[in-house]
């Protein structure tokens, strides 16, 4: 805990739900409310636990294959899209689709696809267990490869060199990416880019908005977010190589007062992907712990917004 009264909270904006996050979590509560239990999820509908466990509660049932899901009933599919062979299975059993991928990730499959009908090679950067490379490279399995850093970029052999393409997975930055781009651009001259960027607005935003804190002198970053939320756990890693210490934090239970001793500006943000009631809890908690609150009480002016899918209203 701090000692001195000068000692602050800001909780900084952009941060918590994106349009995407956003639109999924509310395809699957108007589904539930519309349709009627039970609605089936694939995977976690965005990755966040909190948000998993309510819609959970709420009467969805969340399972890790559509294979699973009875002939005949509704799914939605998760925010960070799937591969055609799924798409294919879900029309094999009957299934009503409601999909709720993020319009960005379905920009990058389309994208893809326009390029795999080039007959390019399509160096797809990302993690390769991340859902959503998974399901973009299932756009084009045989003409995928996916480049997880510099050092596989700077290995990796194409069977043309001539006929490259790139796209990126959505929830990196400007800055992950970076590097790895401009070593496969100076190992393949000829290698084809998006007319424009694959990179989130939110993850950038997000990344953008703590690296302006610490600059400003925070010398803690929070980061409400669960273990598997990719963009929360870069925005843990932006603060730390920004100079100051960095948790990511499920919520309020998971400060470690430990943390705060000798801090004097923390600064408190969420993932895309989570909810703005955890980073409140975990703000007053901060209060009682002799934080004063500063910042935004306003997450996001981003001013994006994706309408619900189809198939979510009914026959």
């Amino acid at each position: 805990m701090s000692e001195t009264a000068l000692a602050q909270v800001d909780v900084i904006s952009p941060r918590s739900y994106c349009a995407g996050v956003d639109r999924a979590i509310t395809t699957v509560e108007q589904a539930l409310e519309r349709l009627g239990t039970p609605v089936y999820v694939r995977g976690e509908i965005v990755h966040n636990r909190h948000v998993v466990d309510t819609l959970a509660a709420q009467g969805a049932v969340f399972v890790k294959s559509e294979l699973e899901v009875p002939e005949g009933a509704a799914i939605v599919l998760s925010a960070h899209g799937v591969s055609p062979e799924v798409r294919a299975n879900c029309a094999a059993r009957n299934l009503r689709v409601i999909d709720a991928t993020c319009p960005l990730v379905m920009k990058v499959h389309a994208e893809v696809r326009r390029y795999a009908k080039r007959g390019a090679t399509v160096l797809l950067v990302g993690h390769a267990d991340h859902e959503e490379v998974i399901g973009t490279s299932g756009e084009a399995p045989d003409q995928i490869i996916i480049v997880e850093d510099a050092e596989h970029a700077r290995i990796v052999e194409v069977p043309d060199p001539d006929n490259v393409a790139i796209t990126t997975q959505t929830t990196l930055s400007l800055d992950d990416t970076a590097e790895i781009v401009s070593v496969l651009k100076e190992r393949f001259p000829a290698l084809q880019t998006p007319s424009t960027g694959d990179i989130c607005y939110a993850t950038q935003n997000r990344q953008d908005a703590v690296k302006a804190a610490v600059q400003e002198g925070a010398d803690l970053v929070l980061v409400v977010g669960s273990r598997n939320s990719s963009n929360s756990n870069r925005m843990v890693e932006v603060g730390r190589t920004a100079g100051a210490e960095g948790h990511l934090i499920e919520n309020a239970d998971s400060v470690n007062r430990d943390w705060l001793v000798g801090k004097h500006h923390i600064a408190l943000t969420a993932g895309a992907s989570a909810p703005e009631e955890l980073v409140r809890e975990v703000a007053a908690l901060l209060e009682q712990y002799g934080f004063d609150r500063t910042g935004s009480e306003t997450p996001s002016l981003e001013g994006v917004y994706f309408a619900v899918p189809r198939g979510v209203h009914g026959p």
